[in-house]
């Protein structure tokens, strides 16, 4: 009996260990590269919406100048980011680092459409897509909006609060009205077939308010889609939320919304950011917003550090077996470039560790 006993826990065990052998990368039965462990359940491919240039820029206390903000871009463009965000169509008053929208738009649209069109020539034959990048621009009125499609935006964002506080130390009115502000908008995309993105910030908490609930969330966002937005990124703002938070407010969001149509855009406060990523994902998201060297903050919310660093995500979804379609060696030259036109180091841990010789 007790030699029964002892082989059935030896048949137990070797279960356990072919088991984690498919599970952890290097083990016997394994692939490199984590391919193997990629759940079933996770999508083969995850768009990276590149925030720097705008989200990351407004924040930094350095005013960019034109020129460099046209080469960043255009090297993130060239990394493969399928979509970047360039530039925002706000008041300089407000935001002065944006004071140059503009031209920075029609500056890269001039350049994108030569691009696109030699990919174009060279790829036709071989049945090939352009993989050409989208560059979408914040538009918070109709004026902005207007500017953007002269200047040729591919896609507008408007943008609203879960947090009453925040909405009105914000942009000086409630969420309602704040929603109803953008119909002018929404409304003029529509009209000229231009996609709508929105963001919903404070998803997470409010540097005013404190404690956000997750059905607030899921009614601004529910709003959102039913004025037009295709799309739709929560903002955890500050950056205090946490895996199980993340997971709670998926729940009741995906009540209201489809997750085709959702997106995830964390701040890295408290060093969750990547491990809500990756909670997002299980829940079926397959849209991630970030910043190459982590850049960024927000003008309105004291106390926000920066985005999640795109390399650093790359780096994770890569050894989940995700597909981006971004090159990392080109991605770490466009943070390289920004951070020393910034005059700082990056805040990215996987552009750190390649700098200092320590291969990720």
């Amino acid at each position: 009996l007790v030699r029964c006993s002892k082989m059935q826990h030896i048949v137990t065990a070797a279960k356990r260990a072919r088991t984690l052998g498919h599970l952890l990368p290097g083990a016997s039965g394994a692939t490199g590269n984590c391919h193997r462990f990629a759940s079933s359940s996770y999508p083969r491919f995850v768009k990276i919406v590149e925030v720097g240039p705008r989200d990351g820029l407004q924040n930094e206390s350095k005013l960019v100048p034109t020129i460099d903000k046209v080469v960043f871009i255009k090297k993130l463009a060239e990394a493969g980011c399928p979509t970047v965000e360039a530039t925002s169509f706000v008041s300089s008053k407000w935001v002065p680092a944006m004071a140059d929208a503009q031209t920075v738009m029609e500056s890269i649209r001039a350049w994108a459409d030569a691009r696109n069109e030699s990919a174009q020539d060279s790829t036709a034959s071989l049945g090939l897509g352009s993989g050409e990048t989208k560059f979408s621009v914040l538009t918070p009125n109709l004026r902005g909006f207007e500017r953007a499609v002269k200047a040729g935006a591919d896609e507008v964002a408007i943008f609203g609060s879960a947090s009453e506080a925040f909405s009105k130390k914000n942009i000086n009115c409630s969420i309602d009205e704040s929603i109803e502000r953008f119909r002018d908008v929404a409304d003029a995309a529509r009209d000229l077939g231009i996609p709508v993105r929105g963001y919903v910030s404070c998803v997470a908490g409010c540097p005013y308010q404190g404690d956000v609930h997750p059905s607030d969330v899921a009614r601004v966002s529910e709003n959102l889609i039913n004025l037009g937005c295709r799309e739709i990124s929560l903002g955890d703002t500050i950056g205090v939320g946490t895996p199980g938070q993340i997971v709670k407010i998926l729940a009741e969001v995906k009540t209201a919304v489809d997750v085709d149509s959702l997106a995830v855009h964390f701040h890295d406060t408290c060093g969750q950011a990547l491990a809500n990523i990756y909670a997002a994902i299980e829940e079926g998201v397959s849209v991630v917003d970030s910043s190459v060297g982590g850049l960024g903050g927000c003008p309105y919310a004291t106390g926000a550090s920066g985005n999640v660093a795109t390399e650093d995500v790359l780096y994770m979804l890569k050894g989940m077996g995700i597909r981006t379609g971004i090159d990392m060696g080109r991605l770490l030259e466009a943070g390289s470039f920004i951070c020393n036109v910034l005059g700082q180091p990056t805040r990215s841990k996987v552009a750190m560790a390649h700098a200092s010789k320590h291969q990720c």
